[in-house]
């Protein structure tokens, strides 16, 4: 309808303070929004607290009914979740393993929230040690299902359900569930802890929590070095100004648009209002999240709002945290859904991120945050081509380098043979272990030097990430050819996929060593440099042997601990060559924010 504001300064201590606001709607072509009477008391808080925004997981006991209703709505309609659910899916054990084939697999769900385990081989003791994250609303259910299923082929069939009531567990306390399946088919075992929810907030222009001085200070305190090991999950913390756009598409018959926009990083997400019969919407609201992984890449997308029906795609953008200048207000241009091209019109956003750089890192070496079940992939012959070239690259590139090693055994070349040769007695007679990484940290700072000295081109812009979904759909009219890849179409999903996978993993470790982004190489270089120093003065037996030690008593020390593998998890947070692609078609013109 409208809103107003109150000016703090000019209200009285600890007094009753009876006011009549008149409302107000700059999108409204009415002059005369109505009047908001309220009584409002202003006092000093008792204690401190670090976060901005803060809601107990339950309306408090003073409140009446219609107070706690009314809080309940604005939480519901602002999208502001109340408490965070982490479970940790361990182990199941005795479960119903007569054949050798088929999988395993558990099914979590909060409200319309769902995550799937991934699926592990018929064992009898299955071992998952897999983490997922809930955001728990005002309104939503305080039950989490659990089913545990076991798939062979496209036949599925449910072990067993089991439900844990969230209100009864106790805040900021791991509890161990283990849950027997029907029938007594075996049990399953799993962890499940509740949070409260702090640094989610959404809010006008003028109240932007990092533009007033004591909070902007007040995060940056708290985020500071010397906490680095407080509350390890919390990583950092993100303003997004969502100002407005411009020169959208007409979506609606009247050729204009209803558009609103939805900011989503991670499993978290946040809209805005919807402004109406407009190309070109003013928003000016600002959203505050927390940042749980700093390698997370935020989404900005406008839809066109359409009654009851689902709303329609009118643009969006991506961009990497740590690709983020504060203070900054950036134009990006609107992009495909795929993000492999230009949509019409361009977005305008200030963003800022303040995080904990020691977090960061410590988090780069974890494994990366599951998303919500979404749409099972499906059959593109363009992604099959494009990941069969890429993977053809690497091997093309590896190929290269062992034909030149080997024309040093052949002597094609007698002073690069021979120079190889000395190289090979030097380095053998004079070898120990710390020269592998002093290795690497010389590769990573020769790649340094050269994009310094000479930047290098980008050889991406001629990859091909157009939009597939079209030329796909024009394919899938010819209903024979559906039919014929009908029954092997689950294998070449899986062989598309593959690939994908062995592209991604060799372009990232290029990436690595190419400064692609820059954090995560100078994380690499720290570690290798660490790595040089401690395996020169620390023999490489005495290394092995705490690195062993460790492995074997991980579970014994801590038996629900989550399996990962570092070196997997930090090339995880390395873009490939096509994410690179679409991030950067995201760069728009920039300025500094005026004073």
């Amino acid at each position: 309808m409208g809103s107003t504001g109150v000016l703090l300064s000019g209200l009285e201590m600890d007094k009753v303070n009876e006011m009549s606001l008149p409302l107000s709607d700059p999108n409204s072509l009415e002059d005369d929004m109505g009047l908001l009477l309220l009584d409002m008391t202003l006092a000093l808080r008792e204690g401190s607290s670090r976060k901005l925004h803060r809601w107990s997981r339950k309306p408090s006991s003073r409140l009446n009914p219609n107070q706690s209703s009314r809080l309940s709505d604005s939480l519901r309609k602002s999208q502001l979740w109340t408490s965070v659910v982490t479970v940790t899916l361990v182990e199941g054990r005795d479960l119903p393993a007569e054949t050798s084939t088929g999988n395993f697999f558990v099914s979590f769900k909060l409200g319309e929230l769902r995550f799937k385990s991934r699926n592990r081989n018929k064992v009898a003791n299955p071992q998952w040690r897999e983490r997922f994250t809930f955001n728990q609303f005002m309104d939503s259910p305080d039950v989490l299902e659990v089913e545990v299923w076991s798939k062979e082929g496209r036949k599925s069939e449910c072990l067993g359900l089991c439900e844990v009531n969230l209100s009864q567990l106790s805040v900021n306390q791991r509890q161990l569930f283990t849950h027997t399946l029907d029938h007594g088919r075996g049990r399953v075992l799993f962890l499940v802890e509740l949070n409260t929810c702090s640094g989610v907030s959404l809010c006008d222009l003028c109240v932007a929590p990092l533009d007033v001085p004591f909070q902007r200070q007040e995060q940056l305190d708290y985020y500071r070095l010397t906490n680095s090991f407080r509350i390890m999950r919390d990583v950092g913390f993100l303003q997004v100004k969502v100002l407005k756009a411009s020169g959208l598409i007409a979506a609606d018959i009247n050729g204009k648009s209803d558009p609103f926009c939805v900011v989503d990083l991670g499993n978290d997400r946040i809209q805005t209002h919807v402004v109406y019969k407009t190309l070109h919407p003013e928003w000016n609201r600002v959203i505050t999240l927390p940042v749980k992984d700093i390698h997370d890449v935020l989404m900005v997308t406008v839809f066109d709002e359409d009654g009851d029906k689902a709303p329609d795609f009118l643009g969006k953008v991506a961009i990497p945290l740590l690709s983020i200048r504060g203070g900054q207000q950036i134009t990006l241009p609107l992009l495909k859904q795929d993000l492999s091209g230009l949509s019409k019109g361009s977005i305008t956003l200030e963003l800022e991120v303040i995080f904990n750089p020691v977090k960061a890192s410590l988090r780069t070496f974890q494994p990366k945050e599951r998303l919500f079940i979404e749409d099972n992939p499906k059959f593109s012959k363009k992604a099959l081509a494009r990941n069969v070239m890429r993977v053809q690259t690497l091997l093309r590139a590896i190929m290269s380098a062992l034909q030149y090693i080997k024309s040093c055994f052949q002597w094609e070349n007698t002073q690069r043979s021979l120079l190889a040769f000395l190289f090979f007695l030097v380095v053998v007679w004079n070898w120990d272990f710390y020269m592998l990484p002093l290795f690497l940290v010389g590769l990573i700072s020769w790649k340094y030097m050269q994009i310094q000295w000479a930047p290098a081109t980008q050889d991406l812009e001629n990859m091909d990430v157009a939009d597939e979904e079209d030329e796909d759909e024009k394919e899938s009219e010819k209903k024979g050819l559906l039919e014929k890849i009908h029954m092997v179409q689950d294998t070449v999903v899986l062989v598309q996929t593959i690939l994908d996978e062995i592209a991604c993993f060799g372009e990232r470790i290029k990436n690595t060593f190419n400064w692609s982004v820059p954090f995560l190489s100078c994380l690499a270089f720290i570690i290798f440099a660490t790595a040089t120093v401690l395996t020169y003065f620390i023999p490489i037996r005495y290394i092995v042997l705490v690195w062993g030690i460790n492995k074997f008593t991980k579970k014994l020390r801590n038996p629900y601990s989550v399996d990962n593998n570092e070196v997997l998890d930090f090339l995880s947070r390395v873009p490939s060559d096509v994410q690179k692609v679409q991030y950067s078609m995201t760069r728009g013109s920039r300025k500094k924010r005026s004073s």
